[in-house]
């Protein structure tokens, strides 16, 4: 097993800019927003294109929610899912949809503003680039419409943000009100594991494309679900033993999914929780995948330094999940996440340096960023046990 080198670099945070930065910063401030800017800006052709586009990035911003609705809408109708089967004209889709052509068409319109559809004629109406991949996979689907969910709780944010009202999300995930499973339903530990188990194919994805697992004997999933990523993990790489730890409604399901891909030889599941139960041992890689952020720093510190515990010297653990750019970038999933995150009533989003910080907190002495090709639905980062 080959040892891990010494991360470098890192964001420092608390650091307040130097004191010309700041004057500078509040002259732009000041001069950005003066009444006469605007007019200058837009008459000078030198600075016209720049206030042109920041205008339609606004626009964007203001007219976000009714552009999702669109998105919804349109999964909701099955438009995506109806129109791969090929090009239909408004009053085909007008009758498949139940709804009259003229309403329809401000639909149909409207998607193709925002890509998600595409003209194939004067009256004939196709998958776009944006509605392709929405079309073609369920659990982004599923995702469109859980955040329904996110939105009737974002419709007072400030409401949120003050405590001041209880968020439909804590009911969708019974385990962020505690984890005593006598007080959960069947039927929402089978949604919230369906919607866990289909949204996450592209991490799944990320995680094959991006570390060497032949390295490893066996490999235990701590917070597993019914076992998707395991399940794909086994069948990817025969040679490994399998442990997947979860909550005992969940790990149920987890070992019924082994038993019918043929993994129940190599795969064992183990039903407890991470707050209050020791985790098995045995597993020489932790993958902690889409688990930390939802759990706030006191149950994530305690998490690791279980993990640390239960890895043998030289073991390693594998975590993946959004995380938040560092103080300066840009990213668009962070507004996503961190109020995804509120609504859910645990847990936030971490920056890879305080992830890293966390995790040598807990004992690890060595920690890597993993490069991985679409870090917007995950990154990666590589712990090792001395």
């Amino acid at each position: 097993m080959k040892t891990l080198d010494l991360a470098k670099g890192g964001i420092h945070k608390g650091q307040a800019r130097p004191g010309w930065r700041s004057q500078l910063d509040q002259l732009v401030d000041g001069w950005m927003t003066s009444p006469g800017f605007y007019r200058w800006a837009i008459g000078n052709p030198i600075t016209r294109w720049v206030t042109r586009r920041r205008a339609a990035q606004l626009f964007q911003l203001m007219a976000g929610f009714v552009h999702s609705q669109v998105l919804l809408s349109c999964v909701r109708l099955r438009l995506l899912e109806t129109l791969r089967d090929g090009p239909k004209t408004l009053d085909e889709l007008s009758q498949e949809c139940h709804i009259s052509s003229p309403a329809l068409q401000r639909l149909l319109h409207s998607a193709v503003s925002l890509r998600l559809l595409e003209m194939r004629g004067a009256d004939l109406y196709g998958l776009g680039a944006l509605g392709a991949p929405v079309a073609a996979d369920v659990g982004l689907r599923l995702m469109i419409e859980h955040n329904a969910v996110l939105y009737e709780d974002m419709r007072d944010t400030l409401a949120l943000m003050r405590d001041e009202i209880q968020p439909h999300m804590q009911a969708y995930w019974p385990y962020m009100n505690g984890d005593k499973p006598v007080s959960w339903e069947a039927d929402k530990v089978a949604r919230y594991s369906e919607l866990m188990a289909t949204s996450q194919r592209f991490v799944i994805e990320e995680l094959l494309a991006s570390y060497d697992f032949s390295q490893h004997r066996c490999v235990m999933d701590v917070g597993g679900g019914q076992g998707g990523w395991i399940s794909a993990l086994g069948q990817h790489h025969t040679q490994l033993q399998l442990i997947l730890f979860d909550l005992p409604p969940v790990a149920a399901l987890a070992q019924a999914r082994f038993q019918a891909n043929g993994l129940g030889g190599r795969a064992t599941v183990h039903g407890g929780s991470f707050i209050s139960d020791a985790l098995p041992k045995g597993a020489d890689l932790v993958t902690l995948v889409r688990v930390a952020h939802d759990h706030p720093d006191a149950t994530v510190k305690a998490l690791l330094k279980s993990i640390h515990q239960a890895l043998p010297a030289g073991g390693m653990l594998l975590l993946a999940e959004p995380m938040a750019e560092a103080t300066g970038a840009h990213s668009v999933g962070d507004a996503y996440f961190h109020f995804y995150l509120l609504a859910m009533g645990s847990g936030r989003l971490r920056s890879p340096e305080e992830l890293k910080t966390l995790l040598k907190e807990a004992g690890f002495v060595t920690v890597v960023d993993i490069a991985n090709p679409m870090p917007l639905h995950t990154r990666l980062l590589l712990a090792q046990k001395n």
